[in-house]
């Protein structure tokens, strides 16, 4: 039993630890998963608490597995702990049974696992933590008292320290698909393996006051249109597919109009693109460190752009600024939140590849490697300016 007891308790401690960790090196991405769940159950006022949610949730997994592992305050933990598995086990199993999110971002972004995985991993750890929790007198603590306790001070400063360090400076490792030495314009493309869904076309009919669906190779016996009075037709997926999603979605740039410049764009031998999902929650701090990077960009002929969530932020970004002339797209929020980390982002693209991308704090290295490269010849041709919409009416500049 004692070793069963253990076996349980560093199978248990480690898979937390790993799970708060993975987690922690991306809170954001825990954050923006739970305004999933929240959008999916009509809940609607948390967005702006998830991130600090996301960052006791992480520190909390850290915390507790390394007190499972030590028999710190076993009788306090295994109880916090019980109620966790049984919270996560409701929540991987809702998703499982209605695919809605499509995952529960168990294990952030750098190790997807499909919702029927996430599910048995808690079903299984529901299991072992019932079983600790049964046990809990058995087990004793590893370290004194005071050496216990002063470890696990280090391990909880550690824990939103590490934090701190990804939000202020983005993730240690990137597993996001806009990482470093990856080609977007690649990432935007359906995987080689991908499988389509299969769908059939669906027709909707109403009959006597009711509404009948059938497929277009099983039309009732007795259909005509005195009987049949149509109402619409979709195309139903009888097979979902797999793999059917491209790496990068929903990156489109567009400035007044709705033209997507986003290819104009990853095509430049080099770039400077500025992320600002939201111009009020940037602070002004930055643009004095932009000024000085898009005065070099400029001198280097290579083309700087800020792309924003929100088309009206434009005169919020760069009134009174030396880069009043610059242009700015707007993106997908979404887009935009799995591109930046942090608000704001920079990036350094060749020809769509990401050589390098920082946060905001760390945004001026951006200016020393653009003093790195040669000066750009002119671009040869001026593209044409976007179209104007008045009234529905396109009226060309």
């Amino acid at each position: 039993m004692k070793g069963t007891i253990t076996f349980f308790r560093i199978i248990t401690g480690f898979l937390f630890i790993f799970s708060g960790l993975v987690k922690a090196n991306d809170p954001h991405g825990l954050s923006y998963k739970m305004q999933e769940f929240f959008e999916v159950w009509g809940i609607h006022g948390f967005n702006e608490w998830t991130l600090l949610m996301s960052v006791l949730m992480n520190a909390f997994e850290i915390i507790a597995g390394f007190a499972l592992l030590l028999g710190w305050r076993i009788k306090l933990f295994s109880w916090l702990l019980l109620l966790l598995i049984i919270f996560f086990t409701f929540l991987t199993g809702y998703t499982y049974v209605t695919g809605k999110p499509t995952n529960c971002g168990c294990f952030g972004d750098c190790l997807p696992i499909t919702s029927k995985t996430s599910f048995l991993k808690d079903v299984v750890l529901t299991i072992m933590i019932g079983f600790l929790f049964w046990k809990r007198n058995e087990i004793k603590p590893l370290l004194g008292n005071r050496v216990g306790t002063g470890f696990m001070l280090a391990i909880t400063i550690f824990s939103f320290g590490f934090q701190w360090y990804t939000l202020t400076y983005l993730p240690v490792v990137d597993c996001l698909p806009f990482k470093k030495g990856n080609n977007i314009p690649e990432k935007m493309k359906m995987p080689a393996n991908a499988v389509p869904d299969s769908t059939v076309v669906t027709f909707v009919y109403r009959k006597e006051g009711n509404e009948v669906e059938f497929t277009a190779d099983k039309f009732p016996a007795d259909f005509s249109k005195d009987k049949y009075e149509f109402i619409r037709r979709y195309d139903k997926v009888v097979r979902k597919g797999k793999n059917n999603e491209p790496p990068i979605k929903g990156f489109a740039l567009s400035g007044d109009s709705n033209i997507d410049s986003a290819q104009y764009v990853l095509e430049q031998p080099y770039a400077v693109l500025l992320f600002i999902e939201k111009a009020d929650e940037a602070g002004s701090g930055w643009k004095k460190k932009f000024e000085k990077i898009y005065t070099v960009a400029k001198s280097k002929n290579i083309p700087a752009y800020i792309i924003t969530a929100a088309s009206g932020d434009k005169n919020k970004l760069t009134d009174g600024t030396a880069f009043n002339d610059i242009t700015v797209y707007k993106c997908d929020y979404k887009a935009i939140q799995t591109a930046a980390r942090s608000n704001p982002c920079i990036y350094l693209l060749k020809k769509g590849t990401v050589l390098n991308k920082y946060s905001g704090q760390s945004m001026g290295m951006i200016k020393d490697e653009l003093n790195k490269l040669p000066v750009q010849p002119p671009p040869a041709t001026v593209p044409a300016p976007e179209p104007t919409v008045i009234d529905s009416t396109i009226i060309q500049n």
